[in-house]
């Protein structure tokens, strides 16, 4: 079984006891430095001093601990939160005072030695100042450590819900696709039932195995680049069913790409427009390269086609669909272009050759 990650009180409550011990190990060896080789003062006594304080303020901290439990929703109003801290700090002190003397004097009580300190009354004004300044630094320690735990926390869970939320945005996107792509595969055996029999039926049993293909893939929002080739070639087939003698395709796909992780059914939009505004608006032949590299760490996937860019053809729910998949999986990291060049209309499409957080 794998273990729980720790929770913010956890994290935060170990990092205050390292911190903590790191804290009182230097006063130690403070007191220790400062009364070695001191007339009159014992080697252990040093440890009595610091180990008495160190006691009574590890106290004082595993209650103020206690009490975050009901504190901890104050994070967000400041001036509360330090107000509630501040508030006990009076009796912190005094009590502080009167406990570590009583510490000493009893371990004393039990050594020949005479324990001697100032005057009661320079102690009470003395000590408190001393602890009101330390409990203040602790105090800003702990609202830093349970800021940033809170930070922490709220930013898991947003990103949690961002995460959804683009999950179900994709799923939308895709609702919307795969309608799209039917109701085009339909229409053009449609238009040819009324003319060759024959051709639209071959074209309905390779929609169907299109369709059992893409089954495959399920509600996944990625794929390999293998699988959506699989899927395109399968599509390019009935297209060219429909044009033939008017189109030919070229496919140029680099071995190294084949496992790329891919959008599902990203591409399929693409060759779609090649044919609509390029083969269908076409009274001459007109060629589909396909070409699919690594350039510099990304995986660039071209589909080009003879003929001249319409304005509108951008603005297609094809297109508009796969720029928001790509902008919700990857963000700035992937770009889809349309562009004439030449004689020639350029869709590029560019994405990170890993797969997306």
């Amino acid at each position: 079984m794998v273990p729980s990650p720790p929770s913010d009180s956890t994290r935060i409550n170990r990092a205050l006891i390292a911190l903590w011990a790191i804290f009182w190990l230097l006063m130690l060896v403070v007191a220790v430095e400062d009364h070695r080789g001191e007339d009159g003062v014992m080697w252990w006594e040093p440890f009595v001093w610091e180990g008495s304080s160190c006691l009574v303020a590890s106290a004082w901290l595993w209650l103020a601990r206690r009490a975050e439990v009901r504190w901890s929703a104050l994070l967000g109003e400041p001036v509360r939160w330090f107000g509630r801290h501040l508030a006990w700090l009076p009796l912190v002190a005094v009590s502080f005072v009167v406990f570590i003397y009583a510490i000493r004097h009893a371990i004393y009580a039990f050594t020949p030695e005479t324990y001697e300190h100032d005057p009661w009354l320079f102690l009470f004004f003395y000590e408190p100042v001393k602890v009101l300044l330390y409990a203040s630094l602790w105090i800003c320690i702990t609202f830093g450590l349970e800021s940033f735990a809170r930070w922490q926390t709220e930013r898991e869970q947003l990103l949690t819900l961002q995460k959804h939320l683009a999950e179900s945005q994709l799923a939308q996107l895709r609702a919307q696709l795969q309608p799209h792509f039917l109701f085009n595969a339909l229409n053009t055996i449609s238009s040819l039932m009324q003319v060759d029999v024959p051709r639209a039926d071959r074209l309905l049993t390779q929609l169907a195995d299109l369709l059992r293909a893409s089954l495959h893939t399920g509600a996944q929002h990625m794929t390999s680049l293998r699988h959506e080739l699989e899927l395109l070639t399968l599509y390019a087939a009935i297209m060219q069913e429909r044009f033939a003698g008017r189109v030919t395709l070229d496919w140029d796909i680099a071995d190294d790409t084949l496992d790329v992780p891919f959008p599902a059914m990203l591409l399929q939009p693409l060759l779609e427009n090649a044919f609509k505004h390029g083969v269908e608006r076409s009274t001459t032949p007109v060629a589909i390269r396909i070409v699919a590299h690594r350039v510099s760490g990304k995986l660039e996937v071209t589909v080009r086609n003879g003929g001249m860019l319409a304005s509108t053809v951008g603005a297609g729910i094809g297109l508009t669909n796969c720029r928001e998949r790509l902008a919700l999986l990857y963000g700035a990291d992937a770009t889809l272009d349309l562009a004439q060049d030449g004689g020639d209309v350029v869709a590029r499409l560019s994405l990170p050759s890993a797969r997306p957080t």
